[in-house]
C-alpha cells in the first residue's frame, strides 16, 4: 500500500488585488506550477466572494492547491527551476504568502 500523499496549499494575499492582477497570478500558477513530476492534483483560483460565513478566512486573493504522490515529489518541486521562475516573476506583488502542508 502506498504511503500518504502530501497536500500543499498556498494562499497569496496580493499588494495589488485588482481582478486583472489576480488573474495574472492564477495564470502564472497554471503556467509554472503544474509541470513538475509527481503531481496528482493541481488547482489554482481566486477567492470565492459568495462564501462569506464567519468561519471563512478571507484574507487572501489566490489559492494554489497541489497534491503530490509523496514528500519526495514535493521536495523536488520546491527545487524545480520553473518554481523558482514563478517566484521571481510574481513575488513583487505578494503582500503575504501562507503555506499549509498536510499528509493526506
Amino acid at each position: 500500500m502506498p504511503g500518504p500523499r502530501l497536500a500543499h496549499n498556498v494562499f497569496f494575499k496580493l499588494t495589488d488585488n485588482a481582478p486583472a492582477r489576480v488573474q495574472e497570478l492564477v495564470d502564472a500558477c497554471k503556467k509554472y506550477l503544474n509541470v513538475q513530476p509527481g503531481i496528482v492534483f493541481f488547482a489554482a483560483g481566486s477567492l470565492c466572494a459568495e462564501l462569506d460565513r464567519p468561519v471563512n478566512d478571507r484574507d487572501w486573493d489566490v489559492g494554489l492547491h497541489l497534491v503530490f504522490v509523496d514528500k519526495a515529489a514535493h521536495d523536488a518541486y520546491q527545487e524545480d527551476a520553473t518554481h523558482d521562475r514563478f517566484i521571481a516573476e510574481n513575488k513583487a506583488n505578494w503582500a503575504a504568502v501562507r503555506v499549509f502542508d498536510s499528509l493526506v
